[in-house]
């Protein structure tokens, strides 16, 4: 057997989408990655295809249970693509399916988890903070709505759209995708210079008994205003990348120097509100 008369239906593209998002990651191991959890998520329709419990069958089961690892965000493409040439040419199909899996998951990794793992999170969480913040409900629709089920409802869609397509998504998408990412990252970084300047509150309360007295803080407002929460936000990157170091030991460290700084006189620290 090399090709197979069985055609992907809508009900297939369901099931595959079900196990994508709620069990990707259940078979994860540090030998293989995402080896098992990719082989289960598309094993019913292998098993339409191939017939179940066909040398065929078995062959590309154990095929798939190789080594495997991308962004969860983009898997699925991979995902459409490969099941286009196992259902056109079958186990024929095995060393194109090997290559567009070992291809594309390199480079899909850093696209999926910088675009929906980190930046827009970073946009939408800024924004939704924000609006929170000033006691409008929208913050957490906002989260919820667009961070949340219009990522998942991309997810869903891209599937069918990469079978459909086939290899040719690859070449036609490429040059948008980067476009894509580079615009995300320049938005991602003036989102976030834009949270340190409104969010966060760390001001000098030092006054230097020089002539009537200088306000350090003023002093500093006039030179460059909002420097000193950028110098605690570039402490804590720095400090987070310190070995053995955590988020939660980072929270504590924060308390350590809030509770200190304003013992002393010195700092005034907190949200900003």
């Amino acid at each position: 057997m090399t090709k197979s008369n069985y055609k992907l239906t809508k009900d297939d593209f369901n099931q595959i989408n079900k196990r994508s998002l709620f069990t990707f990651q259940w078979g994860w191991n540090y030998e293989r990655m995402q080896g098992s959890s990719y082989l289960y998520h598309i094993l019913p329709q292998l098993r339409k295809i191939y017939g179940d419990g066909t040398p065929e069958l078995k062959e590309m089961m154990k095929n798939h249970t190789q080594f495997f690892n991308t962004s969860n965000f983009f898997h699925t493409i991979i995902s459409g693509i490969d099941l286009a040439l196992e259902e056109s040419e079958g186990v024929a199909s095995k060393e194109a399916v090997n290559g567009v899996k070992i291809g594309l998951m390199g480079p899909f990794a850093p696209i999926g988890d910088s675009l929906f793992a980190s930046l827009v999170p970073t946009i939408m969480g800024s924004l939704a903070a924000g609006m929170a913040k000033e006691g409008s409900p929208l913050g957490i629709l906002l989260w919820v709505l667009v961070a949340g089920i219009a990522i998942n409802i991309f997810r869903w869609k891209q599937l069918e759209i990469a079978y459909k397509q086939g290899t040719k998504l690859v070449t036609t998408m490429r040059d948008q995708l980067t476009a894509i990412v580079d615009a995300a990252s320049v938005m991602g970084v003036f989102m976030v210079g834009a949270l340190i300047a409104s969010m966060i509150n760390f001001e000098v309360s030092l006054n230097l008994p020089v002539g009537a007295g200088i306000d350090v803080q003023n002093l500093l407002n006039m030179i460059f205003p909002r420097l000193v929460p950028a110098l605690f936000t570039g402490f804590i990157y720095w400090l987070l990348g310190r070995k053995g170091m955590t988020s939660t030991k980072a929270i504590l460290v924060i308390i350590v120097l809030a509770v200190a700084c304003s013992a002393f006189g010195w700092f005034v620290m907190g949200m900003k509100g």
